[in-house]
């Protein structure tokens, strides 16, 4: 199921404003900070990402002028990744398609319960893979 439906809203979102699902994990990581910027590091943590396909997926969303990079002053190995006026606008395009999606595709079918339901099985999983990570 996660895969078809990541499979499907991907293409709707490639359709619907030409971002990728990965374009718009980058563009919704960088809204969520209040500077819209984040480290390179930071970004790969926050998407699971190695920190090679951070570096490889940011450069081609710069070529499109979606991010640009900023090196640190304080760090001369990192760098910032920042959100352009560019990128901005291309989210919050995608960003209300991409719920209404959602919400059609998962939330209209199911009942309160069942959404309580669900929100308490993904906790739950979630504090799985939390501890599994700890371990490991």
């Amino acid at each position: 199921m996660q895969a078809r439906l990541t499979a499907h809203l991907g293409k709707r979102m490639q359709a619907d404003s030409d971002l990728s699902h990965a374009d718009f994990a980058v563009l919704v990581q960088l809204t969520d900070t209040p500077e819209e910027r984040v480290r390179v590091v930071e970004l790969a943590r926050a998407l699971q990402w190695e920190k090679s396909r951070v570096s490889h997926h940011v450069a081609r969303m710069q070529k499109r002028g979606l991010v640009a990079r900023e090196e640190c002053p304080s760090d001369a190995r990192g760098a910032f990744i920042v959100l352009t006026a560019e990128g901005r606008a291309a989210i919050e395009k995608a960003a209300p398609r991409h719920v209404d999606e959602v919400r059609r595709l998962v939330f209209d079918a199911l009942t309160p319960e069942q959404v309580r339901a669900l929100t308490e099985i993904s906790e739950l999983v979630l504090e799985r893979l939390a501890d599994a990570e700890d371990v490991a």
